[in-house]
């Protein structure tokens, strides 16, 4: 599989926006995969020792890492439903569905080939471990949903933002009911993606709520974009709303459990990192906004447009995918804060160097391929003149 083909499969271009185009989430999309190159470094490499909340800097990094995926997910479905929508105006979301369906199946292949343990299954040795299902299977799983969805309620274009409000906060406010999950009767294949007890890192639920919210935002982001002072507004109400929902989120989910007297409300409240980060992300979507004329930079944008390429890359090196023989198999808990830090520089460093140099790479490949096969056969054809001789 080439990088080519990764590229091609990548959900984040936002190449057909042209004039439209939203640059401020190119800075967003390039922050987030740097802060996934480095958050899963420092997770998986550092000694467990350091990792507590005897730390400040320990706990202030965890709290920055923590908004990666929910960042992720949103921006998938701000992406989606604003192309969605677009495509809908132009006449041509046919096509455009028709793409985000081979997308999303293609996520969900590339996300269990990285798993297959090839060398492992050669030498005789299986497991199911494979199947279990993260972030690109999550993406891909989402992007049928939201597609269906759209197709679902599209003859009334005003209740499509209603629904996925509705579905985001019910995914939302009912996590302690799936919190601990456990579904023996199911296989795995399907188990995976709604249950985290044989080793997925995402499920379906609660991280589809994030994916239906960011639909929301890329519906307002297409119907309001060219308004007058939208962009003004559009900062505004992403910086306080996310703001309310980072500090008041919890008090809301118990008042309303004080007036209602239903318990699921109140144990929501007390745990309730889903709505609390939807708000971190809102906040830095608002910042980024802010930030956007000084964000149109040909490296921001390659970063942000190449974050698949940039997530494979990353998992061959770090995990040893296919080969099983990866950073986390020789350093896994064993470095120190120090060159753990230091190690995820230069590894965020080498993967996104990697993905820019491609062209070049790809290459040096083919060149040294071709020469390769046209030494073996030259000598093969030699040998068999001389043997004829």
């Amino acid at each position: 599989m080439t990088l080519n083909l990764l590229y091609f499969c990548d959900l984040y271009s936002l190449y057909p926006l042209k004039n439209n185009r939203l640059y401020f989430l190119d800075a967003v999309r390039a922050f987030a995969i740097l802060m996934m190159l480095q958050g899963h470094f420092i997770d998986g490499l550092m000694n467990p020792t350091y990792k507590s909340t005897d730390y400040e800097l320990f706990t202030l990094w965890a709290n920055l890492r923590g908004n990666t995926a929910p960042l992720f997910f949103t921006i998938t479905g701000l992406i989606i439903m604003f192309l969605l929508k677009k495509a809908e105006d132009k006449g041509l979301e046919k096509h455009r569905v028709e793409k985000s369906i081979k997308r999303g199946i293609s996520l969900i292949i590339i996300g269990y080939t990285l798993r297959i343990p090839i060398f492992s299954w050669l030498n005789g040795n299986f497991n199911n471990y494979f199947l279990v299902v993260d972030v690109l299977q999550i993406i891909g799983v989402s992007l049928l949903l939201l597609n269906g969805l759209y197709l679902l309620f599209k003859p009334n274009r005003k209740l499509l933002p209603i629904v996925l409000t509705a579905v985001g906060t019910l995914i939302f406010v009912t996590e302690p009911w799936y919190r601990t999950l456990s579904l023996p009767q199911i296989p795995n294949i399907i188990s995976n993606y709604l249950t985290t007890e044989h080793g997925s890192v995402f499920t379906i639920f609660p991280w589809f709520g994030y994916v239906a919210f960011g639909g929301v935002l890329g519906i307002l982001f297409n119907t309001y974009q060219l308004h007058q002072n939208f962009r003004t507004q559009a900062i505004s109400w992403l910086l306080i709303g996310g703001l309310a929902l980072s500090w008041l989120s919890s008090v809301g989910l118990y008042f309303l459990y004080d007036i209602t007297q239903i318990h699921l409300f109140y144990e929501a409240s007390i745990y309730n990192y889903l709505f609390s980060r939807l708000g971190n992300v809102c906040f830095i979507f608002g910042l980024f906004y802010v930030l956007e004329p000084y964000l149109k930079h040909p490296i921001i944008s390659k970063l942000g447009n190449n974050t698949l390429s940039i997530y494979v890359v990353h998992f061959i090196i770090l995990y040893g995918s296919f080969t099983g023989i990866g950073l986390y198999k020789y350093y896994h808990n064993t470095l120190n804060p120090w060159s753990a830090s230091l190690g995820a520089i230069a590894f965020v460093c080498t993967v996104c160097g990697i993905v820019f140099l491609e062209d070049k790479i790809k290459a040096f490949l083919n060149v040294n391929i071709r020469k390769a096969f046209g030494f073996i056969k030259f000598n093969t054809v030699n040998r068999i003149r001389l043997n004829r001789r």
